[in-house]
């Protein structure tokens, strides 16, 4: 079962009530859709499990908003999703492949939109990251050198490096922090986000 978000229920939630207010009928999945920045799928299926918590009536059209049954929501904690490995990248959709929500608190994880992957794999040992840890990622597509980051490309997939740049040749650069593998040398490459912590088992 796909865990949801609950700042994306009281989203809907909200923007429900307000379109209502406002035209004094409730809003179809696609106007939600629209007015969320969701898609159809993932507001359809957020809406399902709405009426299962008993936050919304909803039978394929929602009937009622229960305002008392709004999921809980604070400015101190982000929740951030636990993606997990996915070979071809970051799909658009992210909701779609979420494992669970971690609520991460800002005091130590900071702002911004926040994605945790779990590391496969023993490529950046030498960093503090081992196979099974999860990595808190800030979605970016912008990098500084030594940066690790989340890159894409068309030789690997999705894989977790340092970012580096050859001067010389003007390539990308992907180290493994590890001293038994060597550099991988690209023309370029897609940056999905920034790793910025580790949650590790001791």
């Amino acid at each position: 079962m796909q865990h949801k978000d609950p700042q994306l229920m009281e989203k809907i939630r909200l923007y429900a009530m307000n379109y209502y207010r406002e035209h004094n009928q409730m809003p179809s999945i696609r106007t939600i859709a629209d007015g969320t920045g969701m898609n159809r799928g993932s507001v359809q299926k957020y809406l399902v499990e709405m009426q299962e918590r008993g936050i919304i009536e909803y039978d394929g059209k929602i009937r009622h908003i229960h305002a008392s049954k709004a999921p809980t929501e604070s400015k101190d904690t982000y929740n951030a999703g636990i993606i997990g490995s996915i070979a071809c990248g970051l799909p658009a959709d992210v909701e779609e492949y979420v494992e669970d929500y971690v609520p991460l608190p800002v005091s130590i994880f900071g702002r911004g939109e926040l994605y945790i992957l779990r590391a496969s794999g023993d490529s950046m040992i030498d960093a503090g990251i081992s196979d099974g840890d999860l990595v808190v990622v800030r979605k970016t597509t912008e990098a500084h050198d030594g940066d690790i980051v989340v890159a894409l490309t068309e030789e690997t997939g999705t894989t977790l490096k340092r970012l580096r740049h050859d001067m010389d040749s003007g390539r990308v650069i992907l180290h493994p922090e590890n001293p038994s593998m060597q550099d991988m040398l690209f023309d370029s490459i897609a940056v999905q986000g920034v790793a910025v912590k580790v949650i590790k088992n001791l």
